[in-house]
């Protein structure tokens, strides 16, 4: 299935022991009485709280005599209203929706006008300055490609790799906003909200582009910028081999 979702008032997609407010929490709840036993959801990876999704990809298992577009009006019927199944079908046994991904696509949203639309405030990063959009493009360039972005991930007891390939950043001016794209092969904790943030502090004059080097030969969490407001950022689409 393909989610999309409001995360404002949710504490991210994965399923907390503490609270039954994620994504994850809610698909199960509505899943579960259509069938009438529990079921597992698998996203092809975790939001973070706040964070929003367009083309979020979730895989289950479940026996069921409904066909996939009843399956997917019974969900969208009882799901809160930030919360859709744009699309669902039938899958082959061995999917897994986060393993079989090969990339994932984030788009990240800042307006630099002193006030944003107030349609817009939730799914916006409002800045409210004006930024160097040039050197910001400089150092996305630095960025991209196979390196270790432990500097870029927030989970400080990580113990596997930390080397990910980043294949594309684009910076896009919109009137005062900008749209920053990355593409990659998968991400770290925090890593696209890190890698805004820094672009920010580079557009704003506080880092040069060519500091993203020492950032990236840093493998310090401290050497790069601030993690960018979760508002902005978007799961716009999870890549696969077929």
């Amino acid at each position: 299935m393909v989610v999309q979702y409001d995360g404002t008032r949710y504490d991210g997609w994965q399923r907390q022991g503490n609270t039954e407010n994620t994504i994850q929490s809610k698909l199960e709840s509505v899943i579960g009485k259509m069938t009438g036993e529990d079921v597992e959801i698998i996203g092809s990876g975790r939001t973070d709280a706040g964070v929003h999704a367009t083309g979020q990809v979730a895989n289950v298992h479940m026996d069921t005599e409904k066909t996939p577009q009843e399956i997917k009006d019974y969900v969208n019927q009882y799901l809160p209203d930030d919360i859709a199944v744009t699309q669902l079908e039938e899958a082959p046994d061995r999917f897994h929706s986060r393993l079989n991904a090969t990339g994932k696509v984030y788009t990240y949203w800042i307006e630099t006008a002193p006030k944003c639309s107030v349609f817009q405030r939730k799914y916006i990063y409002t800045l409210g300055r004006k930024l160097d959009v040039e050197a910001m493009r400089q150092a996305a360039k630095l960025l991209c490609g196979t390196h270790d972005f432990k500097s870029f991930c927030s989970n400080k007891n990580m113990k596997k790799s930390t080397v990910r390939t980043v294949k594309t950043i684009s910076i896009q001016e919109r009137g005062s906003g900008l749209e920053i794209h990355v593409i990659g092969d998968g991400f770290l904790y925090n890593m696209v909200r890190i890698l805004v943030g820094t672009l920010i502090e580079v557009g704003l004059g506080k880092r040069t582009p060519d500091s993203m080097r020492e950032i990236l030969e840093a493998k310090d969490r401290q050497a790069a910028g601030a993690t960018a407001p979760a508002c902005g950022l978007f799961l716009t689409a999870v890549m696969y081999d077929s």
